[in-house]
């Protein structure tokens, strides 16, 4: 049995917020942009190890201690205060092709133009905290973006209209804007005028892509936005992105679990490399509903967020359970946050607001007060439990 306080500082990315992980945590702010705390053991930002081991962080623990040397997934607490760029990543067999290739091309790991840092894929999920928490995920119908862009009666989009045939012309007209093809800059002009003047009555894409605008003028993600959904969670609600869906989070906070990866394929809205081609190879062009993902209730005060990939699984653990005590399964390997209250981990730390634990128990007993976050491995037929097992 192993139990490691674990903490971490979060990573000051530019579109991060100065308050929002502080607020959220309890902790206090460090004056610079708080863009995600990792908690894991991903080489990027290992999470620290402040009692339990003699190893300094999870990444060297994990080295020693744990098959492959690494953890499946990694958890974040995510915070944007500007847009994330236009992102998708690949499966896991277009991740190990991607990384052997350019390794047997010799590009450096850091290079700027690497697009593959590791063998591995990135679905991700991410639960609202924030209300709203305001998203772009996956293409919408384009009857849905031809209405839109008709509605504003001008002459300098009929080159996107022309091209939005169909569904089946989503691929080709993403490609035409990111590659700035000769008129998209007319296109994204026009659309941007549109949208910074109709924000405070306009629909929620036309309100993203004035966000967008402000944020990146002149960018074709303002146009690519208004292909895709934007989506508004509240508090609780969450979405699941799987390989090849394009994505970005354009404000709020969130509790963010994914594959241990680093591989991302950018596709707009940054000043960072964007391989068009590797991108359209993953990219995911169909018009598809809005990735929801639907939490399991198997007991009151208990949510479990289960996507279809073997390598994560959230569960969130409420004062309902806690109160009489609650058991979360696992495969061994698990981490515990705390943002509310307290919980006394069954043969482990007591937990505070903004503490975390990693844990290789498969059976996580816990009780308490407040909210409990706690990120796993996928665990068969097995749900959370309310009982007495947790005393």
């Amino acid at each position: 049995m192993v139990f490691l306080r674990i903490s971490n500082t979060p990573r000051d990315y530019s579109w991060g917020s100065e308050t929002a992980i502080a607020e959220f945590l309890g902790t206090r702010p460090g004056g610079r942009p708080e863009a995600e705390l990792w908690l894991g053991a991903h080489p990027g930002s290992p999470a620290r190890i402040v009692e339990g081991a003699p190893e300094s962080d999870l990444a060297e623990w994990a080295s020693a201690h744990r098959p492959g040397g690494r953890l499946p997934f990694l958890l974040k607490v995510l915070a944007a205060a500007s847009p994330l760029s236009l992102q998708a990543h690949p499966t896991l067999a277009q991740a190990q092709e991607g990384f052997a290739r350019e390794q047997e091309q010799g590009i450096s790991i850091d290079a700027a133009h690497r697009n593959y840092k590791d063998a591995f894929h990135k679905p991700e999920l991410l639960v609202a905290v924030s209300d709203p928490f305001r998203a772009l995920a996956g293409f919408r119908s384009v009857a849905e973006t031809r209405a839109e862009l008709t509605a504003l009666n001008d002459p300098r989009l009929d080159p996107l209209l022309d091209r939005l045939t169909g569904d089946d012309a989503l691929g080709s007209v993403f490609s035409w804007l990111i590659g700035r093809a000769a008129r998209v800059d007319g296109a994204v002009a026009a659309i941007s005028e549109h949208a910074e003047q109709q924000e405070e009555t306009a629909t929620e894409g036309m309100r993203t892509a004035a966000i967008l605008a402000r944020h990146y003028p002149g960018d074709p993600g303002i146009a690519i936005s208004l292909l895709m959904h934007t989506v508004l969670l509240t508090p609780g609600e969450a979405l699941y992105l799987p390989a090849g869906n394009l994505h970005a989070y354009v404000e709020g906070l969130g509790i963010e679990l994914m594959a241990a990866s680093d591989n991302v394929l950018r596709g707009g809205l940054t000043p960072k490399h964007v391989d068009v081609p590797e991108l359209m190879s993953v990219l995911d062009a169909r018009p598809l509903p809005v990735p929801y993902l639907q939490a399991e209730e198997p007991a009151p005060g208990i949510r479990v967020f289960r996507p279809d990939v073997p390598d994560f699984v959230l569960t969130v653990v409420a004062d309902a359970a806690l109160a009489g005590g609650a058991t979360v399964p696992s495969e061994g390997d698990a981490i515990v946050l705390c943002t509310a209250g307290e919980v006394q981990l069954v043969g482990g730390p007591l937990l505070r607001r903004g503490e975390a634990a990693y844990t290789d128990e498969t059976s996580i007993g816990m009780r308490g007060e407040g909210l409990v976050w706690v990120a796993t491995g996928t665990a068969p037929g097995a749900v959370p439990a309310v009982g007495a097992s947790a005393s």
